[in-house]
């Protein structure tokens, strides 16, 4: 017997299920409305923000895993080391949950992390997103504001104070909660490979770029609440390669390497190309965007991207005029588009089998290339 339904956000609310479902009596749970009832016995640790939450969430996970310490959790990305992307015990004490802004479903339109009760909170980034539920920038942040609120008396708020907007906020925040603030720790890049500055010296790691870096030390709070020491959180980080798709490497040949990354928002798009430039600076950098989200496609929107692409050397935009269709909104043009990245050299293209043929007739200097393919989509493939 169905005792109960778990109702995601890419259900409608005319579902046929879910309408049977009602019909039936049946409790409906909101998916973080569920895992939110498996913890309440537990110590829930939420990252949420508008960036980064994925990798900090992955990289506190792999620290706990490398220490063999169990806990329960729910990461958007599949891990290295990990089965699954949640996992729900009766006798874990913690729970790491990434903690999405997002709507919950059709029918809870309260946004995600707004359901957990954190005890220990993260705060990575306040980027304006999701303008369809979002429609002001004010309203975006005022969900970051609430979340603060929802932090259990004594508990922990753990922020970016590098980012001036998460800073505001958190100062701002008066509920009965301790404030622990982080910023990106110091670091250098020789030949290709990024050195973390630590108290026994510097130490190579595997991920690079300032806004990972940023990451790491928030993910370092965490874990030091979660009964880690220093040390150890520094001997586990430095073998910690990565979530997937977040400046994932997925080719390398002689002096040309590629790298896709999850990366469609204008903050993440400009700390990803910067990244990628910082770690190659002698490389011809190639970046490929694909604007596929709602947001992305947006007239209006498309003017946060000024500047994402500075970094890059060749700077190239995908979009599909089929999505924006499907999405129901204007067309975008290429002068809005190429006036929206305030780049008089953007390459655009709007057809799959054309952005095929430039990436596979690219022509490779001596330094060789860094090839950067950004997109929540797929090219239109």
């Amino acid at each position: 017997d169905i005792e109960a339904v778990i109702l995601g956000m890419h259900a409608k609310a005319d579902n046929p299920e879910l309408l049977k479902a009602k019909e039936l009596g049946l409790k409906i749970y909101s998916y973080p409305e569920f895992l939110y009832e498996q913890s309440k016995d537990k110590t829930r640790v939420v990252i949420g923000g508008s960036h980064g939450k994925t990798t900090i969430t992955s990289m506190i996970l792999h620290v706990m895993n490398y220490h063999n310490r169990d806990v329960d959790y729910m990461v958007g990305a599949q891990l290295e080391g990990f089965d699954t992307m949640v996992k729900l015990t009766e006798d874990n004490d913690f729970i790491v949950l990434e903690g999405d802004e997002y709507l919950s479903s059709p029918i809870d339109r309260r946004p995600k992390f707004h359901l957990y009760q954190p005890n220990i909170a993260l705060i990575s980034g306040i980027a304006w997103d999701h303008i369809n539920v979002f429609p002001t920038y004010e309203n975006y942040v005022e969900q970051f504001e609430i979340f603060i609120d929802k932090i259990t008396n004594g508990g922990i708020l753990v922020y970016n104070e590098d980012d001036p907007e998460v800073k505001r906020v958190a100062e701002a925040a008066a509920n009965p909660i301790r404030k622990l603030p982080y910023s990106t720790p110091r670091y250098t890049v020789e030949t290709g490979i990024t050195l973390l500055d630590t108290p026994e010296g510097p130490m190579p790691i595997e991920v690079f770029g300032a806004h990972n870096l940023n990451n790491l030390a928030g993910a370092k709070w965490i874990c030091q609440n979660m009964g880690i020491d220093e040390a150890d959180f520094y001997e586990a980080i430095a073998t910690f390669k990565g979530a997937s798709k977040r400046l994932e490497k997925i080719a390398e040949n002689g002096k040309n390497v590629a790298y896709k990354d999850f990366a469609h928002s204008p903050s993440k798009v400009a700390a990803t190309t910067k990244a990628v430039k910082e770690q190659y600076p002698d490389k011809t950098l190639i970046a490929c965007l694909e604007l596929h989200t709602y947001s992305s496609l947006n007239a209006e929107f498309l003017k946060e991207y000024e500047g994402a692409l500075y970094a890059a050397d060749v700077a190239v935009v995908f979009y599909s005029p089929d999505a924006v269709k499907i999405k129901q909104l204007e067309e975008v043009t290429y002068e809005q588009i190429a006036k929206a990245f305030n780049r008089e050299d953007l390459i655009i293209y709007t057809n799959p089998a054309a952005f095929k043929e430039y990436l596979y007739h690219l022509k490779y200097d001596t330094e060789g290339v860094a090839l950067l393919l950004m997109s929540s989509g797929n090219y239109g493939g």
